[in-house]
């Protein structure tokens, strides 16, 4: 979340404050708000975090120190949260970069239909870890760093 909120020169401002800060980690302990984290040796090169209910994935935000590193970020999330049965991501703002990963906007009673459906699904609350076939493994009870 600190690396989504640093300022950039493309982006000196961002809506990531302290008190955004302090509620995204009560959901992260809480084991709603999740990470994806792609590091470089002990370097942290980019990411994204959002918050997972039912079978949907909110996405709140990405960055990159390096280049393509959310990317890769995106497309572990994409594919593990396929392969786990999720029905939902929300990415909540269109954006070419959204689009080349398959991103389309809805219309919001499709939306609506689509996430009440998700929402069937139990939560996995926890710790995310993604196994080597690309699953989401959960660690409950957990808190540390990212997925």
């Amino acid at each position: 979340m600190e690396g989504c909120a640093e300022s950039t020169e493309r982006r000196p401002r961002t809506w990531i404050n302290d008190k955004i800060l302090t509620l995204y980690t009560s959901l992260h302990r809480m084991g709603h708000a999740h990470s994806v984290e792609v590091w470089d040796g002990d370097q942290l090169a980019g990411g994204l975090y959002g918050v997972s209910l039912g079978g949907s994935f909110f996405g709140e935000s990405m960055f990159t120190r390096v280049g393509n590193a959310s990317k890769v970020a995106l497309v572990l999330l994409i594919e593990s949260l396929r392969r786990d049965g999720f029905e939902l991501i929300d990415c909540q703002v269109t954006t070419e970069h959204l689009v080349q990963f398959g991103a389309r906007e809805v219309p919001r009673t499709h939306f609506m239909k689509e996430l009440q459906h998700a929402l069937k699904q139990p939560t996995r609350q926890g710790l995310w870890r993604f196994s080597e076939a690309g699953g989401i493994g959960v660690e409950p009870n957990r808190t540390g760093g990212g997925v």
